[in-house]
């Protein structure tokens, strides 16, 4: 990351917004930005890194983050969309998890589970968070007590830099449910359809048609589970409070289980269960999902061209509901 800083001035900017003790040191939670701060262009926020475990995400993030600034020396395309969009990239939030190679933070606590939602009912007891010990998986932290200080920079960062827009998108990178690559929109805590789902509609429709052969299964992550505590919901949420900004979180899930399939030895191993560890299937892996954050980055830049006009969107919402709420039907 100081590396990619140093290639991307004076273009990107580095911001520490807080740090982590783990194993006595102290390790910096970092976020870096691109492009126009002007809050009347859209933005866009990339993730990663939020389970310690779940290392492939952290290195997506960077791979993609390093192939933008190995672009800003020569690429002019670029150039003239970063004039009309906001970048914003954290690439390790949880930094101390990565270093212990944990699921959750040094303290115990599950990122994903620790911002003060409360599912509606059906969430999976201890996977749907739980706080019973922070020796348990899945520790949402003491009730009532503080989020905990990556969860904060989290929310703080998204307050400022994509709450601050007119439009945002987010998207989360994670790994480790089944066989396929997810990409989720909230709820997380509830099965009632967001506000924005004729937006998420259309955003799914243009990725259809962008991407014919695409291998992503787009859904509500309320389709697979119920969870309490879920980032995403909790600052979607708080957006929804803000009628001048409209922020759409995404959670790209890689579906880990397919490279244990290919590889069952790396069940012997808790990174294999996250990573892929073979040399090859990792390169391929950042190929796929770096096309698909260039997709959505673009899909930012250009989305006035996209999102449903007013008239619109009782006829996207309906189709919506008919492609990922009504019995029977598949994404």
């Amino acid at each position: 990351m100081e590396r990619l800083v140093e290639q991307g001035a004076p273009y990107l900017q580095q911001r520490q917004l807080c740090d982590v003790e783990v194993a006595g040191r102290r390790l910096p939670v970092l976020a870096f930005c691109l492009g126009n701060p002007d809050p009347d262009v859209p933005a866009i926020g990339i993730f990663g890194g939020v389970h310690g475990l779940e290392r492939i995400g952290a290195e997506v993030v960077m791979a993609y983050l390093g192939s933008l600034v190995a672009r800003l020396r020569w690429d002019s395309t670029l150039h003239r969309q970063l004039e009309s969009l906001r970048m914003v990239f954290m690439p390790m939030v949880n930094p101390g998890g990565v270093w212990r190679g944990t699921r959750a933070n040094p303290q115990g606590v599950d990122l994903m589970r620790n911002a003060p939602v409360e599912a509606s009912g059906g969430a999976p007891f201890m996977l749907g968070g739980q706080r019973i010990s922070a020796n348990l998986p899945w520790y949402r932290g003491a009730a009532g007590a503080p989020m905990q200080l990556e969860s904060e920079a989290l929310c703080a960062l998204v307050r400022q830099e994509l709450l601050s827009h007119r439009f945002a998108i987010s998207v989360d990178c994670h790994s480790g449910f089944g066989l396929s690559d997810r990409i989720w929109f909230p709820f997380a805590h509830t099965a009632v359809p967001i506000e924005h789902l004729p937006e998420i509609h259309a955003l799914a429709e243009i990725l259809d048609q962008t991407h014919v052969q695409h291998r992503y299964v787009f859904e509500p992550q309320s389709r697979q589970y119920l969870t309490h505590g879920d980032l995403w919901d909790h600052l979607y949420l708080q957006a929804c409070e803000r009628p001048e900004c409209m922020l759409l979180p995404l959670t790209l899930e890689m579906g880990s289980w397919l490279w244990v399939k290919k590889n069952p030895r790396q069940m012997f191993s808790r990174q294999g269960m996250f990573n892929p560890l073979i040399g090859h299937r990792q390169q391929r892996v950042l190929r796929r999902h770096m096309s698909w954050l260039d997709f959505v980055s673009r899909a930012a830049s250009g989305a006035e061209r996209w999102l449903p006009r007013p008239e619109q969107r009782a006829e996207q919402r309906e189709r919506a509901l008919t492609r990922w709420y009504r019995r029977g039907r598949v994404s």
